[in-house]
């Protein structure tokens, strides 16, 4: 989203986030990174080995070539032929590799860190033990500064997942989901349906990113709409208190460049399709802190699968709404030649960058545009109907809340009234192996938040005091001032991170963690 105000630097205040984070890693890892970092590059078992001691521990690692390779190293990245930008990435380049894993075969994985900072690879949506997961809150140890590690683990459950940096970036736009470290993964199932011709993958990413004061996402798309009075008064109430004491509206990210598979609209090779064509598109928000919307003109989108899981009713729609972190798999039929522009409804958006060509055979000519009608998002459209979810054993009330511009004139954010501390990492909430939990979420902030779960899978069971059952996600957007449930099976043992995946809130205290024994 692009803000239309003057970039604003952050605050310099000793010592910055920043430093505290590198503080904290001075503390918490200077085993694991000071006495294994000279040695991780020839033995990369020995990092393995001192993860054994966590809750969950991963397979023996094997000898021998890794099935796989990811090196994080800084590049530049061609936006355009005018646009360089310079970034960390994958392998060097942008998305990261596709990476194509068989449900239930073990591989391998060397992870190279040629950067100056100890990084994290998490293995989004995926039920993987707290050593490879990828999140230093849950234990997973870091990859070191020029250093590497190699794991091992057996890849699931099947569908569109991905992987990410999931580093603390606070205010250095330069790390965590800022920067390019982020790349698709697909776990192909043992039985495939193969209801289309052919796969496309599409990564969405924005670039240049700057602190604002100002501008808006909107907020108006999600179904059903309805407002908590109470979350609503209360998020209102707090910020007009804030504002009446002086303090300014709290930074904000924006960007200015955009992009579909690193490249800016019409500068990549369009997606070439004959007439009669059934595509599969599988779209990943690869973005730090932006919801992102798609469409293309004269054609509908039947979704198939919402973050990598089948949806128990397949239902067409005309465009897509897709939270931060968030995957839609849908089959697009053929059948409107020409030449069109897949983008983001976003104008400005759109015509910086997010969007791609779709050219049919025989056919050239400028890309074209059209505006479609307004629409809802509504998970519920793919619910299946009718759903009763099963009875949870126990309820966990969760409240999250904004404290304006608190936090060196950025927002703080709280669940239950405490910001998340990375110095302790103390777990929140306490489950029981085998329970099945229904997490009750009340947002008492009007922005959106795409809530994630690590290692689990959910049932989204009720909206905005609207049941609904049989959309397993692991991220959801929860509506301003509203309210949603969701069920999960306490089925991994260990610490499991919660959080909001803007990178914003939760570098900010917007994270929780689980304990399950």
């Amino acid at each position: 989203m692009i803000f239309p105000v003057a970039l604003i630097h952050p605050i310099q205040a000793p010592p910055t986030k920043k430093e505290e984070y590198t503080m904290l890693i001075d503390r918490r890892e200077f085993l694991k990174l000071g006495s294994l970092a000279a040695l991780s590059g020839s033995v990369p078992g020995l990092v393995h080995a001192t993860s054994s001691t966590l809750a969950t521990s991963s397979q023996p690692v094997p000898d021998g070539k890794a099935d796989y390779t990811l090196r994080m190293g800084r590049s530049l990245v061609e936006l355009a032929p005018d646009h360089i930008v310079p970034t960390t990435v994958f392998n060097g380049q942008f998305p990261g590799p596709l990476l194509r894993f068989k449900e239930g075969q073990q591989v391998v994985v060397d992870i190279h860190n040629d950067t100056d900072t100890p990084e994290q690879l998490h293995w989004h949506g995926q039920f993987l033990p707290v050593d490879v997961d990828g999140a230093a809150e849950e234990g997973t140890p870091y990859i070191p500064a020029h250093g590497m590690r190699r794991i091992a683990f057996t890849p699931g459950p099947a569908g569109f997942r991905f992987y990410h940096t999931h580093l603390t970036a606070a205010d250095d736009l330069t790390l965590g989901q800022y920067s390019g470290l982020v790349g698709p993964v697909y776990i192909e199932p043992k039985r495939e349906p193969g209801a289309y011709d052919r796969e496309v993958f599409l990564t969405l990413k924005e670039f240049d990113p700057f602190f604002s004061k100002g501008g808006d996402m909107a907020m108006d798309f999600l179904s059903p709409g309805d407002r908590n009075r109470t979350l609503e008064e209360r998020g209102e109430t707090a910020m007009k208190n804030s504002l009446a004491r002086g303090q300014p509206h709290g930074y904000e990210v924006g960007y200015q460049s955009f992009a579909i598979n690193g490249r800016m609209r019409g500068h990549g090779e369009p997606v070439r399709v004959k007439a009669g064509e059934r595509v599969l598109f599988h779209v990943l928000n690869g973005s730090a802190t932006e919801i992102r919307s798609l469409a293309l003109p004269g054609h509908h989108f039947k979704v198939v699968a919402l973050d990598g899981n089948p949806v128990p009713h397949p239902a067409e729609v005309p465009v897509l709404w897709i939270g931060t972190a968030e995957r839609v798999s849908a089959i697009v039929e053929m059948k409107h030649p020409g030449v069109w522009v897949l983008g983001d409804l976003a104008d400005d958006d759109r015509n910086r960058g997010m969007g791609i060509v779709i050219e049919y055979a025989g056919h050239r000519g400028k890309p074209r545009w059209v505006s479609p009608r307004p629409f809802s998002w509504d998970y519920r459209r793919f619910a299946q109907p009718d759903a009763r979810p099963v009875a949870p054993d126990d309820v966990i009330e969760m409240t999250f809340a904004k404290l304006n511009a608190a936090d060196r004139g950025f927002n703080a954010w709280t669940i239950n009234g405490v910001q998340f501390d990375m110095a302790a990492m103390k777990p929140m909430f306490h489950l029981r192996h085998g329970k099945r939990y229904r997490l009750r979420m009340h947002n008492a902030s009007d922005d959106i938040h795409p809530m994630h779960l690590h290692r689990h899978s959910f049932e989204i069971t009720r909206i905005a005091g609207q049941p609904t059952g049989g959309v397993i996600k692991d991220v959801a957007m929860l509506g301003g001032y509203q309210t949603m449930e969701v069920d999960f099976t306490a089925d991994q043992l260990g610490l499991t991170l919660f959080h909001c995946h803007m990178q914003l809130h939760m570098d900010y205290g917007f994270m929780a963690l689980f304990d399950c024994v």
